[in-house]
């Protein structure tokens, strides 16, 4: 099943001005392009994401799932993929 891309995430794409599609991986969620160059694969199949909690729970519950998923990501949020998966999809 390919992952559905959110506004949000193509309105942060944009901030950070890359190009997203949904990843090649059958695990992983989105690519990131700079240009034609793939920089970065992430979300992992099966786990939700800010956006997703926005859709399905909404923003009050989202936000407190954003606060959690950054303090127990907080050591790899600085690595290249969790750069941009904090970026991106949180």
């Amino acid at each position: 099943m390919v992952y559905t891309i959110t506004d949000y995430s193509k309105k942060q794409a944009e901030k950070y001005d890359v190009i997203i599609k949904p990843s090649k991986k059958k695990n992983k969620k989105i690519d990131i392009y700079k240009g034609d160059q793939l920089i970065a694969t992430i979300g992992q199949k099966g786990y939700k994401d800010y956006p997703t909690y926005m859709i399905e729970e909404g923003k009050e519950y989202a936000d407190k799932r954003r606060k959690l998923y950054k303090q127990r990501h907080k050591n790899n949020l600085n690595s290249k993929n969790g750069k941009w998966a904090n970026r991106i999809l949180w």
